[in-house]
């Protein structure tokens, strides 16, 4: 495979991608990462150069071009080009509070009447997973419903001061759309985004366009699992359902004046507004619904529990990339995948995605292994050390009994340290059963061997052996 795709790409050294090398290069990737399913499109300028699927669904169908994939936070262009739509209709004002657009939108903050649409597309409101009730939100039933739960929400900076990334900024503004169309946003977004551009197979539930359960891997095993619930339906964060032969449409009206590939359809926005959409604001490299990466290129990832995607534009090279993959383990592959196929366009040689997945999770299984075999050790001379001990200070024993808590400790604090990681974004013990699994096993057993320890060497030491085991008070 790999000399196919060494061949392919010396025959063609020019930035001309052909269906040839694009599925060499993407069979070599399904090979090195273990994915079950994957589907790519790639376009240039105003065609689409190739769209295909590999591997299976959950329900061992084949993948094709036309699988209905989740996107994520893919979804965020999508809902940018909603209300860009209806700004260039003068139903919403950019420059404007959200507030004075939006009637139901209040907040237990006075600082939210200052926030701006641009603010929201930007992700420079102030809005933060840190002081949004994010549990709350995630159990609205509709827009609306999502809209009414932030009342007791606080900001976390002044609007336009600073970047962060919050999926309420989205979510908001698809209620926004609702109420300047006076349509469902779901509705609005086949009628006004999806229809002009033929995206048939395109929607934002699954009750629309039905899409398989995604998999989770744990240590190696592919395990089928319906997506954590959440608010997916009709939000404007990341309930796009699509296909690579659609996100090949879309792509392709990212792109020059923004037409359709749809013969005699205009553009769905204003050169201007879409320019407006690709351009970093003034805090960070963040457009609307769109990060700038060094270079120019045009990028925006999405990862839920089951499912991970990523877009990508080259406005240097006129090329366009979606990879989505049916699954979301503790490695990503989508991006990676995007920048080999974003080299080959450029006539360099992809380094392609590896075996990271793989490797994490021997990584974490051989922990699991050694703590768990620590433990049974641990217990098994509990009453040795006990003996050791005997005639110490409780406080001394205590210092030495520390040790083996530390992993408990972990486990108890666990999703709130994986927040810290993942930059302040909430986690709940529900997610860390998703595509965290084998990280959450690892955990769990090291922190289940540690108490097992504790408790044998406590009891050991209540129960002193041959009446000469005594502990100093």
């Amino acid at each position: 495979m790999k000399l196919l795709l060494a061949l392919a790409l010396t025959l063609s050294p020019a930035p001309d991608l052909t269906p040839a090398t694009i599925d060499a290069y993407l069979e070599q990737a399904m090979e090195s990462t273990g994915v079950p399913g994957l589907s790519v499109v790639v376009t240039h300028g105003g065609k689409v150069v190739h769209a295909a699927g590999y591997g299976h669904d959950s329900q061992g169908r084949p993948m094709t071009a036309d699988t209905p994939m989740r996107v994520a936070s893919v979804s965020k262009s999508f809902t940018a080009m909603a209300v860009m739509t209806l700004v260039d209709q003068g139903k919403i004002k950019l420059d404007e509070p959200v507030a004075a657009q939006l009637p139901d939108f209040r907040m237990a903050d006075p600082r939210a009447a200052r926030i701006t649409v641009r603010h929201l597309l930007n992700q420079t409101s102030g809005l933060s997973d840190r002081t949004v009730d994010i549990a709350s939100t995630e159990e609205a039933t509709s827009p609306a419903d999502y809209t009414a739960r932030l009342a007791d929400s606080r900001l976390a900076a002044e609007p336009g001061t600073r970047y962060e990334y919050c999926n309420v900024n989205y979510d908001l503004a698809g209620r926004l759309v609702e109420v300047a169309s006076g349509r469902r946003f779901g509705d609005y977004l086949r009628d006004r985004v999806f229809g002009p551009l033929g995206m048939k197979s395109s929607a934002i539930s699954d009750k629309v366009v039905p899409v398989a359960d995604g998999y989770n891997s744990l240590f190696g095993a592919w395990l089928p699992r319906p997506e954590l619930a959440g608010f997916h339906d009709e939000s404007g964060a990341g309930g796009v359902i699509t296909t690579a032969a659609d996100m090949g449409k879309w792509l392709v009206a990212q792109t020059g004046d923004g037409r359709p590939l749809v013969k005699r359809q205009s553009p769905l926005v204003k050169r201007q507004s879409l320019e407006a959409m690709h351009q970093p604001s003034k805090l960070r490299p963040y457009g609307m619904g769109w990060g700038i990466e060094d270079g120019g290129q045009l990028v925006h990832s999405g990862n839920l529990f089951t499912y991970n995607a990523v877009e990508a534009i080259s406005p240097r090279t006129g090329y366009g990339f979606a990879v989505m993959t049916n699954n979301a383990t503790l490695y990503d592959p989508t991006y990676d995948i995007m920048l080999g196929l974003t080299a080959m366009s450029e006539g360099r040689a992809p380094e392609g995605p590896g075996s990271e997945r793989q490797l994490f999770e021997a990584a974490l299984a051989a922990f699991a292994l050694l703590a768990a075999g620590l433990g049974a050790l641990g217990v098994a001379r509990a009453r040795r050390w006990a003996f050791k001990r005997s005639g110490r200070a409780w406080w001394r024993i205590g210092l030495r009994l520390l040790p083996a808590l530390i992993p408990v400790a972990v486990l108890a604090w666990y999703p709130d340290l994986v927040s810290v990681l993942m930059n302040g974004r909430t986690v709940t013990w529900a997610q860390l059963t998703y595509f965290p699994a084998p990280l959450s096993v690892a955990v769990l057993v090291a922190a289940l061997a540690g108490l097992g320890v504790t408790v044998a060497r406590i009891r050991a030491l209540c129960k002193p052996s041959g009446g000469s085991h005594q502990v100093q008070v």
